[in-house]
């Protein structure tokens, strides 16, 4: 007979081998969760949404490792309800993540016989719908997995687009597959100024024919075209923008990328005038504040010769305080956006200085320091005109071991300096660059 030393071991192998958020090394910081939480509120529960269960999953997953268990178990309830509505069946292969998570979460919570009870569940669903090969997955684990990779790091999405290509192979007719992953391939290469290649742009129209619905995608695939050196059709991106003024309000929508088509091939007035619109009609979502507060930061700092219009910088930094207390625990972006832009009003600068200041302050992660550094370095020079200081909080950005699109930014500021050979500390920042380490 197993003892109960035996027992429990047998239970954790088992649990271990499951295919669920407890065992996709995830590894998310707790700053990146309370972030990731935000973002999968501000999808909205709407009704037809084809990844509810998914979105439930994930948000019980992040519950549980930021400690409200109770919590987490109601969403993995409420994931499993979603699948069984969007799914329009009691049971199917969608079911085996959720039920691998419910495992995992008894088994945390003590309650072996529950546990135990989710992984027969399991067993049977595994048997009942098998995969089409031993040494793959069901394509909806594949798909899920891929799904829920997408919100995690530059790695995580590239082994996403992996995974979804897999699922697509094995079931092609799930057209919401296709539309995410070239969502995920867009998103993976967002700070890149060139567009996808010929053949997935090929591919990637294909995708949108099929899935008329996805105004996101739609607009993803302008932009692309626009990247591409295609002349961009400005009454085609306005009529866009009225389409996603018509969807329910989601940040799945689409209102975001709509309003950089705007800026970066309209204007950043008719911008501002679309989100404005949108909060018009729908006064108390806070997502939409957000992305009105994104507007106005876009036309101030970035789009404003001189000094900006002062009521426009009043309204922009009223709605990032308010965004802010909206987001009190992911408002790091939008901080950093309020202290820009008091230090472009008129008599804001210590304001700005003060909050930087805080912000520096701050028990903060390696890469949320990384992008306070690298964004202090460019306050410091732009709005300071205090290039040496500028240059030490670039070279600190840059110190930092982790990879991002901060980093690179500071080390080309710092190459850019050392090659015009204009400043004194240029030897410092060569022997600096030649000692950075290479990741």
């Amino acid at each position: 007979m197993m003892s109960a030393a035996q027992s429990q071991t047998t239970l954790k192998s088992k649990l271990e081998a499951l295919q669920c958020h407890f065992t996709w090394d995830l590894d998310p910081s707790r700053a990146k969760l309370f972030r990731l939480r935000d973002k999968l509120e501000d999808i909205g529960t709407e009704e037809g949404n084809c990844w509810l269960g998914h979105i439930y999953n994930l948000r019980g997953y992040i519950q549980y490792t930021l400690g409200f268990t109770k919590d987490a178990q109601s969403l993995f309830n409420k994931a499993a309800e979603a699948f069984r509505q969007t799914r329009k069946a009691d049971e199917g292969p969608w079911l085996v993540v959720n039920y691998g998570n419910l495992a995992w979460l008894h088994h945390h919570l003590g309650e072996r016989a529950e546990s135990q009870s989710y992984l027969s569940k399991i067993d049977a669903l595994m048997n009942k719908y098998p995969s089409p090969s031993q040494d793959e997955l069901h394509p909806e684990i594949y798909a899920e997995k891929a799904w829920t990779l997408m919100k995690f790091g530059a790695d995580k999405k590239l082994l996403a687009a992996d995974y979804f290509q897999r699922a697509i192979r094995i079931q092609p007719d799930m057209v919401e597959w296709n539309t995410s992953y070239f969502i995920g391939l867009v998103n993976a290469s967002k700070h890149s100024n060139t567009g996808l290649e010929a053949d997935i742009m090929e591919e990637m129209r294909i995708a949108k024919e099929q899935d008329p619905e996805s105004l996101y995608l739609a607009i993803l695939y302008l932009d692309q075209c626009a990247k591409n050196g295609e002349r961009i059709d400005e009454d085609e991106a306005r009529e866009l923008g009225r389409k996603v003024l018509r969807n329910p309000v989601s940040s799945y929508s689409g209102m975001k990328a709509v309003l950089r088509l705007y800026r970066n091939y309209v204007s950043v007035d008719e911008a501002i005038d679309l989100a404005e619109e949108a909060l018009r009609n729908h006064p108390d979502v806070r997502y939409l504040k957000r992305c009105v507060a994104l507007c106005y930061k876009w036309k101030i700092i970035f789009f404003s010769d001189n000094r900006p219009q002062q009521n426009m910088v009043q309204r922009a930094i009223s709605l990032l305080k308010e965004v802010i207390s909206l987001y009190p625990q992911s408002s790091l972006v939008k901080e950093i956006d309020l202290a820009n832009i008091y230090a472009k009003s008129n008599h804001g600068q210590a304001r700005a200085e003060q909050i930087y200041q805080k912000l520096l302050e701050s028990n903060l992660e390696s890469a949320d320091k990384q992008m306070i550094y690298n964004q202090y370095a460019k306050y410091l020079n732009f709005d300071r005109r205090d290039r040496n200081r500028s240059i030490q909080y670039h070279m600190k950005a840059a110190a930092i071991p982790q990879q991002s699109f901060f980093r690179e930014n500071s080390i080309k500021v710092l190459e850019k300096i050392r090659d015009r050979g204009m400043n004194r500390k240029c030897r410092e920042i060569g022997e600096f660059l030649e000692n950075l380490q290479e990741l």
